[in-house]
């Protein structure tokens, strides 16, 4: 990356009045170009595409993905650029910008899931899902989208899992026979007020609880057998959605990768079914 950079600097001190054109924005806009064509940045710069083939040639690149790949592979790695990048958060944060103060905080929540996922209850919650002869899934229809994806995930590590949506009004899904093998997990949020009483009405019905909330409740030790719980967040208001999704899609990610070779079997086999029959031709 270094390298390039020289000679891109190279070719505007030196260069022709058309290579320095092209140096100065290719300098400019080096995370752009993935996204550009020769023909976008000859547009861009009034030049012709030729003129702009024959300064990557020269650059020693056979067009534009030449170029492309050389920045693919010489990315600096994200670990590197954490410290300078959060140093930078930091300091627009405190200076009062409302989108920096927003995803310093979604890094706090990332650090509260990444600690959590080295917690017991977590490997609990893993095992009970795969354990489980059932699994039900619930939350407020306001969050029907979330509860859907997270069941949709889980899918690719086990059969038998269900989404409640509540529209019955009933829930017989869950309550119309024995349940004393399943687990209930409820996708908890302040607006879902009837979560108490499913999660109450699971237990005494014999099926395991899995609390996944958005902040301390009260009756999470009463009626939940395992609590995975975020703090409230400070920005905006309680409701945490950007957390609570990143929180079930690597709960959803530590089952599959805990379900091993079952899981990779189950992903080959969904794979051929969609290709089936989301494609398959209308008569």
């Amino acid at each position: 990356m270094e390298d390039l950079s020289q000679r891109l600097k190279q070719y505007i001190k030196v260069g022709t009045p058309a290579e320095r054109r092209i140096a100065k924005y290719f300098s400019e806009h080096l995370n752009e170009l993935p996204f550009e064509t020769a023909s976008s940045v000859a547009d861009r710069l009034e030049l012709s595409p030729m003129t702009v083939g024959r300064f990557l040639r020269s650059l020693g690149y056979h067009g534009l993905d030449g170029i492309k790949v050389h920045l693919k592979e010489n990315a600096p790695a994200l670990a590197s650029q954490l410290p300078s990048v959060l140093e930078q958060l930091q300091k627009d944060a405190s200076e009062g910008r409302p989108l920096a103060t927003q995803i310093a905080e979604q890094v706090e929540m990332l650090q509260h899931i990444y600690n959590l996922a080295g917690q017991p209850q977590w490997q609990e919650a893993v095992a009970t899902i795969l354990s489980s002869g059932s699994v039900f899934v619930t939350s407020h229809p306001g969050l029907a989208g979330i509860g859907r994806y997270f069941s949709d995930r889980l899918t690719f590590a086990r059969d038998q899992v269900l989404f409640l949506d509540g529209a019955n009004g009933s829930y017989i899904e869950l309550f119309g026979g024995p349940s004393d093998d399943g687990v209930l997990v409820v996708v908890d949020s302040q607006s879902f007020v009837s979560s108490r009483l499913l999660a109450r009405s699971a237990r005494r019905a014999g099926c395991k609880v899995l609390l996944v909330t958005g902040q301390f409740t009260e009756w999470a030790h009463e009626f939940a057998n395992i609590t995975l719980s975020l703090p409230p967040q400070r920005a905006n208001g309680p409701e945490n959605l950007p957390a609570m999704m990143s929180l079930l899609e690597y709960l959803a990610v530590a089952v599959i990768h805990a379900a091993g070779e079952t899981a990779e079997i189950r992903s080959r086999r969904i794979e051929e079914l969609q290709g089936m029959f989301v494609h398959a031709p209308l008569r």
